[in-house]
């Protein structure tokens, strides 16, 4: 009997998923997620093999995947999570093959700040490297969607997010590579849509 699949990969993001299923991810060894939370989309990193690192700014949540760390993957250290910020990252330049950034770049405070953390995501990210990341957008609402100043909007949902667009995406991917997926957004009854952005380092 196959492994249950909640088991296998845990509560991980569905698009982030897709990538594994597809074997984009196979040759990835060193792993960073940033803003990682209690280890969501780290569950079948853990489960093989990989060499696993997280960044989050809640001492709480570094504790919780800790704890997950220890459980599913004894030989990993502990000591790979830390408590930090996505901008100013604890690591050196080209470390990691993968790195994570799901629902975290819309916390960004303005367009310097949101940059900051790419570039900082880009820097610790080896040459062919993969990124993978889960943001808020406007695309397909943009006129649903109110500007409250300082590069913050607000959702139809009530939530105030820094959002990004297609030409935001498309620049910045330029920069550091290319896509190695389509630019995929999901809308949400038109309450808030959330996009996923996979980019190859050159």
């Amino acid at each position: 009997m196959s492994e249950d699949p909640h088991e296998a990969y845990g509560n991980i993001d569905i698009y982030l998923f897709d990538q594994l299923l597809k074997g984009t991810y196979q040759h990835c060894r060193n792993v960073l997620d940033i803003g990682c939370g209690g280890g969501r989309n780290l569950h079948y990193f853990l489960k093989n093999n990989y060499k696993v690192f997280g960044i989050d700014q809640s001492p709480d949540a570094i504790n919780m995947v800790r704890a997950l760390s220890a459980a599913l993957a004894s030989t990993n250290p502990t000591e790979n999570f830390s408590v930090g910020s996505a901008e100013d990252l604890p690591f050196q330049n080209e470390t990691f093959d993968l790195v994570i950034s799901s629902a975290v770049l819309h916390f960004a405070k303005d367009k310097a700040h949101f940059d900051a953390m790419i570039k900082e995501a880009f820097r610790v990210l080896k040459p062919g490297g993969y990124f993978f990341a889960r943001l808020a957008s406007d695309i397909g609402i943009e006129t649903l969607v109110k500007s409250v100043g300082n590069d913050q909007y607000q959702l139809p949902d009530g939530s105030v997010r820094f959002l990004v667009n297609h030409e935001m995406l498309f620049a910045r991917t330029l920069k550091f590579g290319r896509l190695h997926e389509p630019i995929k957004t999901t809308n949400v009854q038109n309450l808030r849509c959330m996009t996923t952005w996979c980019v190859q380092k050159r």
